[in-house]
């Protein structure tokens, strides 16, 4: 079964069971997917969902962080649970360690040598690990290790 498959399951689901938080983000979930279709005139795999799962989880993310700092808690705490919400359908991250090492592979199979090298290393390990990595942890990881 495709992600997107079990994601309009879950719709289904979350219709039957009246749960209206759950299915509101569910919906648009699946509306940004549609609208990655419509506009870009292709069927999304799971490597494309995973990516939109990705930007809606950090775009929640922000506005958490803009709630409460803006003393809104009330917000916070509704992007808090469509988070939960959306992070099943993102696979099993990799850790940190792991990530300093898929990226020390890379900076050495590549032989970049500093600050310089950034856009090229950045390219291959976007690449690589898509949808497997955190992006905010894979560039800071870049950065460590391009510069000693």
């Amino acid at each position: 079964m495709s992600l997107k498959d079990r994601i309009t399951d879950d719709m289904k689901a979350a219709m039957r069971a009246k749960d209206s938080e759950r299915l509101t983000t569910i919906r648009g979930l699946l509306a940004a997917i549609k609208q990655k279709e419509v506009d870009e005139r292709v069927v999304v795999d799971d490597v494309g969902v995973v990516a939109i799962v990705d930007k809606l989880i950090k775009q929640r993310k922000d506005s958490i962080s803009q709630f409460n700092a803006g003393g809104r808690p009330d917000l916070a705490e509704k992007e808090q649970l469509e988070l939960q919400i959306l992070e099943p359908y993102l696979p099993q991250r990799m850790s940190a360690e792991d990530v300093q090492a898929a990226v020390s592979a890379i900076v050495s199979e590549l032989g970049a040598a500093g600050p310089g090298d950034m856009g090229r290393v950045m390219a291959a390990v976007k690449a690589q690990l898509a949808g497997k990595a955190d992006m905010g942890l894979v560039s800071s990881a870049v950065k460590r290790a391009l510069n000693p």
